[in-house]
């Protein structure tokens, strides 16, 4: 099957209407209007609520919907990630409103936003990543650590949040949850297992640890976490870049930039390459393309778990996990011992 043709898990219903509880979020003396589809999505709903303000005026709002107990996790997660995003950097992100359950409607769960009128267009090649690296910037872990306060999702599969104390045992969480989540779609594979096995315990300490060690030290950056085409655009009213649908993490901030790897995205090595004019490479920096492919295996095993049947991720995952298994056999171990020498 084509990875984007199925429908939505959402029935169409549930946006064509304001419900009451809805309306209870938006400003006081709103009137809706209109309400209408906006956007693409494929395990919600989402739409344009068109209002009148109590001065007259018309303002509009983004809503997404969701279903079942899941969905009402997507949303708090969702709304907790804008927020965190909006307010390091406003301009970045929609102004998060509300969210909240139907009143109407049993197990069906939204979230409100402002609404950004935007373009089909992918964000200009040098606003975008200097955006992107202000919010790395400005975004910084309140408590010191890795991870987020809230559980978020990415599509239907919910991600590790739980806060470490170290990049590499983050990462090494969230990598072996989203690995869970692809092998119950997709069924066990005996190479897979014998690869994933050495990614732990060879390959992330090898190339993870060495970013807070030996008088390095790297700060739990605020990151979007699933920054690629599909979730960001152009504002029509500041031609400025625009990012939603984040499942946010305080992660190294190079881990941003893996969707950026992948050939399938339009947003490709060349936007990385200006981002790092903005924020630099972390030390070791002979390191920095591996660990780019090392996050990239994240996001490769993310992709294969939300599409059942479909093993083009899983393949895609497979030979990149071998590329950095056969060149890291000895591990942080061995990398230490060359230090020394």
């Amino acid at each position: 099957m084509e990875i984007l043709d199925k429908d939505a898990e959402v029935s169409e219903t549930v946006i064509q209407f304001v419900d009451p509880n809805v309306l209870a979020k938006l400003p006081e003396g709103s009137i809706s209007i209109g309400i209408y589809p906006y956007g693409a999505t494929y395990w919600t709903r989402t739409a344009e609520i068109q209002t009148r303000q109590a001065d007259g005026s018309q303002l509009s709002f983004f809503l997404k919907v969701s279903q079942n107990e899941t969905g009402k996790k997507m949303m708090l997660g969702e709304i907790v990630s804008i927020k965190h995003i909006h307010e390091a950097v406003p301009d970045l992100a929609p102004e998060p409103i509300a969210w909240g359950s139907y009143l109407t409607v049993p197990n069906t769960h939204f979230l409100l936003l402002s609404f950004v009128n935007m373009t089909d267009d992918i964000p200009d090649i040098d606003r975008l990543p200097r955006k992107v690296a202000e919010l790395h910037q400005k975004g910084c872990s309140l408590n010191g650590k890795f991870g987020f306060p809230v559980q978020n999702y990415q599509g239907r599969l919910s991600q590790v949040t739980t806060w470490t104390d170290t990049w590499e045992e983050c990462f090494a969480n969230n990598l072996r949850g989203m690995l869970e989540h692809e092998e119950k779609t997709q069924g066990p594979n005996a190479r897979l297992e014998v690869l994933s096995k050495d990614i732990f315990e060879k390959v992330i300490p090898r190339l993870l640890r060495p970013l807070e060690t030996g008088g390095r030290h790297i700060e739990a950056r605020l990151v979007h976490g699933d920054l690629w085409d599909g979730n960001c655009s152009t504002a029509v009213e500041t031609d400025g870049p625009v990012i939603y649908d984040a499942s946010a993490l305080y992660a190294h901030n190079e881990y941003e930039l893996a969707p950026w790897r992948c050939t399938r995205h339009k947003i490709g090595k060349l936007y990385m390459r200006a981002y790092h004019r903005y924020f630099p490479i972390s030390a070791p920096e002979e390191d920095h393309d591996d660990r780019n492919l090392l996050y990239c295996i994240r996001f490769d095993a993310c992709s294969s778990a939300l599409y059942p049947g479909n093993l083009r991720f899983r393949d895609i995952m497979i030979d990149e996990m071998q590329t950095l298994v056969d060149k890291y056999p000895d591990g942080y171990e061995g990398w230490a011992r060359e230090q020394k020498s």
